[in-house]
């Protein structure tokens, strides 16, 4: 059987131009349009690091105190970042996520038909029920609920409510797309039933020495990422009586909630480097509030403290979801042997 043929390769130096091309041989009459007036050219050392030459505005660290959706009419506030993050096509709390507060008086209620392929609302106080596309969902305190994209929601307050809400819409206006196709069912997941499996892993032996103690919220239809949407992600986690929760850090934006919580005592302190014990090189302290939400800058190193007699709960959502598909998500840990360090 001979040899298989070697194929040439045609001659692909781009310093040589290809010859010019009759359009008349094809049909065809007029001139080629050149679609050159946007075409840019940098050279590579003065556009390779947008973000680290500051030509783009960074990710910034924002806390949101409850006083913004506390006694509120009904509506829906937006934690926006859109100005500081230099994004001008619509609200946002990071370049993907927009995460709101919803106040909802009771008996009234709040519709929302965003432009996303994935929400996330979790019930802070109050119970009801939401009209989804026609069918009907109960909801309460401490209750999740996920919905993917083309659905038209009213959501109905029995008693007062607050909610926290995060979708993808900003992703989806950077994008130019419109989010029309599913890609999970409605879930929602029960509080009990957080609570339980929280509970049950806090009480296992040595709970305390792992990075976080926390159930992590899946889709059924999330094989690969196991995130609660293909796009986020979502932790339900407890900061225990006296403990520190070490340093990690994650290229995704977190929009961390913070539930029940001391006056004082319970922090995060964030940052860009580690010493040579693992600890977080001049941090800089967010103190959590009942009821707060704040944000984690991605990549930036960020420990829980609880200095108190009391737990603590918390719930960060992010676009960990997204980044874990792009393979883009570079999770890291510090280990507790660290403190032993020095």
């Amino acid at each position: 059987m001979p040899a298989a043929q070697q194929l040439v390769t045609p001659n692909l130096d781009p310093t040589i131009p290809a010859p010019m091309i009759n359009v008349a041989e094809y049909g065809f009459e007029g001139r080629f349009e050149e679609w050159a007036r946007q075409a840019e050219y940098f050279e590579y050392s003065k556009a390779a690091n947008p973000i680290g030459s500051g030509h783009i505005p960074p990710m910034p660290m924002r806390r949101f105190d409850p006083e913004i959706y506390l006694d509120a009419p009904t509506g829906v506030i937006p934690l926006d970042l859109s100005e500081e993050l230099g994004i001008d096509s619509g609200a946002a709390t990071s370049p993907a996520l927009l995460a709101n507060f919803i106040s909802i008086r009771a008996n009234e209620r709040v519709d929302t038909s965003p432009n996303a392929t994935s929400q996330l609302y979790y019930v802070l106080y109050g119970r009801g029920f939401a009209a989804v596309n026609g069918r009907l969902i109960g909801w309460e305190k401490g209750d999740f609920v996920t919905l993917p994209a083309g659905n038209h929601s009213a959501f109905y307050a029995a008693t007062d409510t607050a909610m926290y809400w995060v979708h993808d819409e900003p992703l989806m206006r950077y994008l130019g797309a419109e989010a029309t196709q599913p890609r999970f069912d409605a879930t929602k997941f029960r509080r009990a039933e957080a609570v339980a499996k929280l509970e049950e892993i806090a009480s296992r032996p040595g709970a305390n020495d792992k990075s976080r103690v926390s159930v992590l919220l899946a889709n059924a239809d999330q094989e690969q990422t196991l995130t609660i949407t293909h796009v986020l992600w979502a932790m339900f986690g407890v900061l225990p009586p006296n403990q520190v929760q070490r340093p990690h850090r994650h290229q995704s934006v977190a929009l961390d909630l913070i539930l029940d919580a001391p006056e004082f005592g319970c922090y995060t302190l964030l940052g860009t480097r580690l010493d040579s014990r693992g600890d977080i090189v001049n941090p800089i302290r967010v103190d959590w509030r009942a009821g707060c939400a704040f944000t984690t800058p991605p990549g930036m190193w960020h420990a829980h403290y609880n200095e108190t007699d009391e737990a603590a709960h918390l719930i960060p959502i992010q676009d960990a979801g997204l980044q874990t598909h792009l393979r883009s998500l570079d999770i890291k840990f510090t280990q507790r042997r660290d403190l032993g360090a020095g």
